[in-house]
């Protein structure tokens, strides 16, 4: 019987087409590592991916621990997508603080990359990071520690879930790449500031959603439905990212009115007032034709590679065969 939650004859089979990698996500249920291992021990070659792994559920050296680990039991298949997520998850599922996210993510990362090169024990004193912890209720008995385990490769690949404008510039800081959950080959001058400076060789890996029916109007409804939850319910009324980016996409005014139909209830009625034009532009929807075609913007733009979400092998063989 095949397990709709974890598809790999699919994922076999974007192996087989030449497909670069392979990525998971967590938010509050299922972890991104334990499918990703698990895709890992059935395939032989295709890059494995979490998109995105957030920073408040694991210490660096924890996150650490598990990606070296990944990386050698997949002989260097890892690439490590991290995020700070929101503080309805950060505060109401893990319990801590969502103070400074960009503090946390430059000082994760920081004691991260030390713990992959393992060229010395770690230590770090840092606002919200301490190795050895020495603050209050501390034994003073800590010393800094070097991983056991020597790392496969002495750099693995990190990529940044990042929404905000300074959030991605510090990824074009500290970052190999960066994961766009919504992003519009006709808008990426939105982002322009923020990636200006980017190394050469810096990835920008977009997340696109692929829906394929007979019309237009009939693909655009999932991803109607996704953005209607994202802007209603991933986030506050006072903290919501995906909106904020929805603004200054240029779509200030709809989002707020799919955000108000979402808190009063109105589910239905807050996909109906996910504008057509946004939906369409941050994913390939329609006809396959017309998937086709637009595939074409796709390529002009910045962006250096696509992780299409999609479930239908041959929906998933006409992207090999118009991408790959």
């Amino acid at each position: 019987m095949k397990d709709p939650y974890l598809p790999l004859d699919l994922v076999k089979e974007a192996e087989s087409l030449g497909y670069d990698s392979v990525w998971t996500a967590e938010a509050y249920g299922s972890d991104c590592f334990s499918p990703l291992c698990w895709i890992g021990a059935n395939t032989e070659k295709i890059k494995l991916g979490t998109a995105v792994m957030q920073l408040s559920a694991r210490t660096p050296t924890a996150a650490a621990m598990t990606a070296l680990t990944i990386d050698h039991l997949s002989k260097g298949r890892l690439l490590l997508g991290v995020g700070v997520s929101g503080p309805q998850v950060v505060e109401g599922w893990y319990g801590e603080p969502f103070k400074r996210p960009l503090e946390r993510t430059r000082e994760w990362m920081q004691i991260f990359r030390q713990v992959i090169a393992r060229e010395a024990p770690v230590e770090f004193a840092g606002n919200q990071y301490q190795l050895p912890y020495t603050g209050p209720g501390s034994t003073q008995q800590g010393k800094p520690l070097k991983s056991i385990t020597h790392p496969f490769r002495k750099h693995i690949p990190v990529y940044m879930g990042a929404e905000g404008p300074k959030n991605i510039k510090l990824a074009t800081e500290i970052a190999d790449g960066w994961l766009p959950i919504f992003i519009s080959p006709y808008r990426v001058n939105v982002f322009e500031e923020s990636i200006k400076d980017r190394p050469e060789g810096w990835e920008i890996a977009a997340q696109v959603p692929v829906n394929v029916a007979d019309t237009l109007e009939e693909a655009l409804l999932p991803m109607k439905f996704i953005m209607a939850h994202y802007l209603g319910g991933m986030g506050s009324r006072k903290e919501n990212f995906h909106k904020r980016l929805m603004e200054r996409m240029g779509f200030g005014d709809e989002a707020q009115k799919v955000q108000d139909l979402y808190y009063e209830g109105k589910r239905a009625e807050a996909r109906e007032a996910v504008p057509d034009a946004l939906a369409d532009e941050i994913s390939l929807s329609g006809p396959l034709d017309r998937i086709k075609e637009r595939l074409q913007d796709w390529k002009k733009s910045p962006i250096t590679s696509m992780s299409v979400m999609v479930r239908d092998p041959e929906v998933l063989r006409f992207l090999a065969e118009n991408v790959l």
